[in-house]
């Protein structure tokens, strides 16, 4: 009986001690409901609305039926019209678009001699991207046929053979930097004031913002050494190519450690104990995996789910290590991603100088 009273003491005091760490507390709630939220919700392995441009060199009715067909059929939506194939390759490479849509001049003339009717240039990097347009190019000519007659010519750019492994590494590289620089600095000041190391610091003329600065600069380092480990290997074993320039990936994978390492540096001024920032770090983890691309098409997701993606350094991130590593895009060319990664770290270095405080709480 003993026995039992004592079990039954301690469970009441970490019932009590439970209760009083809302962190915790949360964790319990909400792990499990951002978890069905996201599976359940905003992961959708079926495809739709992808972004394609139009060439029409045909500018006829039936031209236009066609794409009229195309787009009720809601896997494609045409937001970008170009007169010459050139154009619409140029959008490919910078990720404004994932396909093509080449309708030549003499359409009707193909259709009845039973030839191609026209030709799909695809981004072949992401596979169910690739899948799916594949689907929609063998439409039939009417929809009354039960199969398709003078389809459309499909060209895949990139990865003509559709290897899972082409678009998955360079997302990986993503992924590996969110865990690995996240969680290094955001233990960065709690881990100070445990060690009571936050006393001295208190004594030097160190400001906040140099001290966050100094906090983020090692690990610069340890990111690139990540960055070439996955990069040797994703080329000498799955045989990734790497047809962009190494000098535009390491200033995009920068600018992407950095504000990893600053919104890393923004949860340790929240928390208050290692164990704290680990648990806000699952918080970050969990939506950056599952909403940046990486697993799952970005044009999958509901708009809701989208909108989360997009305050996501690690979504950004992907567009550029793809469009650099695969389709030898520049940053010029994925300006609003490069900014929006400058910005945030910015932004995010003002807000760990401002929360961090040089005294003992």
């Amino acid at each position: 009986m003993s026995s039992l009273r004592r079990i039954r003491a301690i469970t009441l005091k970490e019932f009590r001690q439970l209760s009083r760490d809302r962190l915790t507390f949360a964790m319990v709630v909400m792990v499990p409901l951002i978890q069905l939220l996201l599976f359940g919700y905003a992961i959708n392995t079926k495809v739709r609305d992808i972004p394609v441009a139009l060439v029409d060199q045909a500018a006829t009715s039936q031209s236009r039926a066609l794409v009229a067909r195309m787009g009720a059929s809601q896997l494609v939506v045409f937001t970008e019209r170009f007169t010459h194939p050139h154009d619409a390759e140029t959008a490919i490479i910078a990720g404004r678009v994932r396909a093509a849509l080449i309708l030549p001049a003499d359409l009707e003339r193909r259709r009845q001699d039973g030839r191609h009717r026209g030709q799909w240039l695809v981004d072949g990097t992401d596979t169910l991207i690739a899948s799916a347009i594949l689907q929609l190019a063998s439409l039939p000519d009417d929809p009354g046929l039960s199969r398709p007659q003078g389809n459309f010519e499909v060209t895949l750019f990139f990865n003509p053979e559709r290897r899972a492994a082409v678009n998955i590494i360079p997302g990986l590289i993503g992924v590996i930097l969110t865990m690995t620089m996240v969680l290094f600095t955001a233990s960065a000041i709690v881990r100070e004031r445990e060690r009571g190391n936050l006393e001295l610091l208190i004594t030097t003329p160190v400001t906040p913002m140099e001290l966050m600065i100094g906090k983020i600069v090692p690990y610069v380092f340890a990111g690139l050494v990540q960055l070439v480990i996955i990069l040797t290997l994703g080329f000498f074993i799955f045989a990734v190519p790497f047809n962009g320039s190494p000098l535009q990936l390491l200033l995009a994978t920068l600018l992407f450690i950095a504000a990893s390492l600053v919104l890393g540096l923004v949860i340790s001024t929240l928390a208050q104990s290692q164990l704290q920032a680990m648990q806000m770090t699952v918080f970050v983890l969990i939506p950056s995996i599952l909403l940046s691309g990486f697993m799952f098409p970005y044009e999958g997701m509901p708009v809701a789910a989208q909108w989360l993606a997009e305050g996501l350094p690690a979504t950004h991130y992907m567009r550029l290590a793809r469009g650099i590593l695969l389709r030898d895009a520049d940053l010029l060319s994925l300006a609003p991603d490069a900014l929006w990664l400058g910005g945030f770290t910015l932004l995010g270095l003002l807000l760990a100088a401002r929360r961090f405080r040089k005294r003992l709480d």
